[in-house]
């Protein structure tokens, strides 16, 4: 009698136990899918940030042709190049021209961000997570 007492009082420890271990490995499944989901937005504000660069880049090396080339303007707006890489961004290069032939010195500074407005001259003050801004500047 004192056998089949003890047997009824641990029937229901399985149970209990397999239940926890669910709302363990439920814990687990959301905490690893909000890890996976934070490294994916860093993984693509990582790249936004590298193609805001050559696109700043690539500004800078056109105003670079452009001051060598005798044309220096103050403030030049253009989109990157349709199905490339860097079409989502709008390039402001500025030229600023210092000095009286034969020294004039040249700085350059090109602006390179994610803006829909091609016409615009400077690139706005945006904070979120999608919004990037890279500055370059080159003296010559």
């Amino acid at each position: 009698m004192n056998r089949m007492l003890r047997l009824s009082r641990q029937a229901g420890v399985g149970i209990v136990t397999a239940i926890f271990l669910l709302v363990v490995l439920a814990g687990l499944g959301v905490a690893m899918v909000g890890i996976f989901t934070s490294q994916q937005a860093s993984a693509n504000v990582d790249l936004l940030g590298a193609q805001g660069y050559q696109a700043a880049r690539a500004g800078l090396e056109w105003g670079i042709f452009r001051a060598r080339a005798g044309s220096c303007a103050a403030s030049t707006s253009f989109r990157m190049p349709a199905g490339t890489s860097l079409s989502a961004f709008t390039v402001v290069v500025g030229c600023t021209a210092y000095g009286a032939d034969p020294m004039v010195r040249h700085v350059i500074t090109a602006e390179a961000c994610n803006m829909p407005d091609a016409a615009a001259t400077s690139c706005p003050e945006v904070n979120n997570a999608e919004s990037v801004r890279r500055k370059l500047e080159a003296e010559l």
